[in-house]
């Protein structure tokens, strides 16, 4: 093959990715769904499959009957070994696109600075700790990664929804993964880290101290995927056309802002629920109320590198913004769901070292091991080096290579030539010089003694863990608290839970106090607990004592940082026969007008016909959903209706609950009476017969004759400040 046989090759590969490109490619796989005839994997149409082929109608079954056999053969072989971690995963397909050009000073990764180009993406969100069936809502780390179908190649930015880890070094990754899954003897408990090998390991881990702290905190229990920011946790490089490197971090903030559940509400959802998280993004996304996230960036310079007083290496740490403010760079939209979720979902196989030119890896220690973990764990899962040809994971770019043969291989290649250099396919597949989009590793010198140990400035375990503790409002700190006392209260080991007040201590005496209240050991004095990292001093650890640090961020709290909207909330109507008909289309026209969608629940389902005989139809019956499931509660005026609701235990349970976990609750005339039954008190309603609307703590009454235009409006923002904490501290509500 001639040079310009090939460089019209190039040409034609180098297309404009557009979102719709990879669905075409994704298409090619699938059968024509025009002809409707079963067939075996041959084309052959079935004409029969409820029986096997016998010997007679009760005789035995004959070897013959190929489709039988191949029928069979797929189904035991249907399934591949669950990832190790973030075994139980959901996904969305979408696009990314840059703001404008401006990120060209930085990088020559074209799919960050084309604002015209719409890269397709793949992301999944996943919990790390549970298997496959476990429950979507329990306490743990959320994995946030993208695969980004780049026209210079495939890049996965592989993240979590918390910026720091639990180790530094990838030596400590097994240990850590085996302390925190079920415990060998008994498998149990499942999907948790609230037993003693994981605290046992996390009290002899003082690196651990900072992550521990997002663990603890409502990151771990996101109200949704859609409403999850995203991190790439550790620090990667930036190369741009020049050749100049520079640092970075990498941020996905979604567009809803970032929010939780309640630890009760988590724990009731695993079981009404355990789907909750995945249910809520698919739903979304046919509804039309597409995931959106923001990518921006924290890039330092190179000459900046020690000017911290933390390592940029150490993925323990994050940079604080007010230190190195983010930049934002495109807006990823998730508006496809997966047709197959095998084949897609499960399929997806990411990589943390798959870099297309102008990204590139830095000497992080927990990510140089991931680059070797992550290619060994898809060898072990697909029991071949061809996954990246199944049609989730092939890339948009062309490609050509010298690779063949093995389990799953789709290419057919061509010719005699499977080698390089070589004289007989002409020189192909030719090298690409770096200026025709050739992958060049940057240069950075590299000098040291062979050593097992880390950096000394690696051995600051406190600091940010503390600045993690500094920065929550109050009740996100009360939250903290109680999930250690969940935690360290499920640990029958009285000497792992006094080790950890000894690191608590070291954090904050505040935080160690509130958690040995609840736990039953005392804080330890004169605590020390000596890392178990081999730390050797050099001259970055002399530079960074003296290097930036800040007391505080005020971007590390969800409640400093929350958007307030209603835009995908769900609202429950909570209604019964006799309600107020005009009322409660008003009401509900108000809020899908604001973006919220709302579900009438009632005892059972069917027509539910209001006092002046028009009907509406139950979404959902009392014994299929709960409050939990909703982000606000409305109850219409109607006296047949709120006669028949004060007689239901599941209604009064409903707004108990509902109330207990702080959502907000609107209801108008004699609704007022079943907030009254339910016992929700120490709130001030309004007369059930005046004109008045009040908004008091999330909750917003109005009388019988109140304008209902100014009901919804006061009752929507209500909802758009999503939880009302300052009620938190009404603990009698029977619920």
């Amino acid at each position: 093959m001639d040079n310009e046989e090939m460089k019209g090759k190039g040409e034609k590969s180098s297309v404009n990715v557009n979102e719709n490109s990879k669905n075409e490619q994704l298409e090619q796989y699938r059968a024509d769904a025009k002809d409707q005839y079963m067939t075996t994997d041959q084309g052959v149409r079935v004409s029969h499959t409820e029986d096997s082929l016998k010997a007679g109608s009760r005789g035995p079954l004959l070897m013959e009957d190929f489709h039988f056999r191949e029928k069979m053969t797929h189904f035991d072989h249907e399934s591949i070994p669950e990832r190790i971690v973030h075994a139980r995963g959901s996904g969305a397909h979408g696009y990314f696109q840059p703001y404008d050009d401006t990120l060209k000073e930085f990088t020559k990764a074209k799919f960050l600075t084309d604002p015209n180009t719409k890269t397709p993406v793949f992301v999944r969100f996943s919990t790390v700790v549970g298997s496959r069936g476990s429950a979507d809502t329990v306490r743990d780390v959320r994995g946030f990664a993208t695969k980004f179908y780049t026209e210079q190649g495939n890049y996965d930015l592989v993240g979590n929804n918390m910026p720091p880890f639990f180790i530094q070094d990838a030596n400590k990754f097994a240990d850590l993964v085996h302390a925190i899954k079920p415990d060998p003897d008994n498998e149990i408990p499942q999907a948790s880290a609230a037993h003693d090998t994981f605290w046992d390991f996390a009290s002899l881990m003082p690196e651990s101290m900072h992550m521990i702290m997002w663990v603890l905190s409502d990151r771990a229990i996101p109200r949704s995927f859609r409403m999850m920011d995203g991190f790439g946790v550790h620090t990667f490089r930036l190369i741009n056309e020049a050749g100049k490197a520079r640092f970075v971090k990498f941020h996905w903030r979604s567009k809803l802002g970032a929010h939780s559940l309640v630890w009760d509400e988590a724990q009731k959802l695993a079981g009404k629920d355990a789907d909750w998280l995945r249910r809520d993004l698919w739903e979304a996304v046919e509804m039309g109320h597409y995931p959106e996230y923001e990518l921006s960036v924290q890039i330092v310079e190179e000459e900046d590198e020690f000017k911290f007083d933390f390592d940029l290496l150490d993925a323990t740490k994050l940079i604080p913004e007010e230190l190195v403010p983010l930049r934002p760079i495109g807006k990823m939209v998730l508006n496809r769901n997966p047709e197959n979720f095998f084949a897609e979902t499960e399929q997806v196989a990411f990589h943390p070292g798959n870099f297309v030119p102008g990204i590139d890896v830095t000497n992080d220690p927990l990510l140089q091991g991931r680059l070797f973990s992550y290619i060994d764990t898809q060898l072990n899962r697909f029991h071949s080096a061809n996954f990246g040809e199944l049609p989730i994971n092939s890339p948009l770019a062309r490609t050509h290579n010298n690779q063949g043969a093995g389990f799953m291989r789709h290419t057919i290649n061509k010719g005699k030539v499977n080698y390089w250099p070589n004289t007989l396919g002409g020189g192909c597949p030719m090298m690409a010089p770096e200026n025709m989009g050739g992958y060049v590793h940057y240069m950075e010198k590299v000098d040291g003694r062979k050593i097992r140990a880390r950096s000394e400035s690696f051995n600051d375990h406190y600091s940010q863990a503390t600045l993690f503790w500094n920065s929550m409002t109050e009740p996100e700190k009360k939250h903290i608290v109680k999930a250690a006392h969940f935690e360290l209260g499920k640990v029958m080991s009285k000497e792992i839970r006094q080790r950890m007040l000894g690191h608590f201590s070291k954090i904050s005496m505040e935080l160690a106090e509130m958690v040995s209240e609840g736990i039953g050991v005392e804080v330890p004095k004169n605590f020390n607990q000596e890392s178990t990292g081999n730390y050797e001093n050099n001259e970055a650890s002399k530079t960074m004592k003296k290097g930036k640090s800040v007391k505080e961020t005020q971007f590390v709290s969800m409640e400093k940082n929350k958007i307030e909207t209603a835009v995908s909330r769900k609202v429950a109507i909570l209604l019964e026969d006799g309600y107020d008909y005009c009322e409660v289309k008003q009401v509900k026209d108000a809020l899908e007008k604001a973006g919220a969608s709302a579900k009438i629940v009632s005892k059972f389902h069917g027509m539910r016909k209001s006092s002046t005989g028009e009907e509406l139809e139950t979404d959902k019956s009392h014994i299929t959903t709960g409050s939990i499931m909703y982000d606000a509660i409305y109850i219409p005026d109607g006296e047949k209706s709120i006669e028949a609701l004060l007689k239901e235990g599941d209604a009064i349970h409903f707004v108990n609950e509902a109330f207990k976990h702080c959502k907000p609750i609107g209801t108008s005339g004699g609704g007022i009476r079943l907030l009254e039954k339910a016992e929700v008190l120490g709130v001030e309603f309004a007369d059930k017969t005046s004109g008045n609307v009040i908004s008091n703590k999330g909750v917003v009454t109005a009388g019988s004759d109140a304008e209902a235009s100014e009901f919804t409006a006061q009752f929507i923002v209500a909802i758009s400040k999503h939880r009302h904490w300052d009620r938190e501290e009404k603990m009698m509500v029977p619920a």
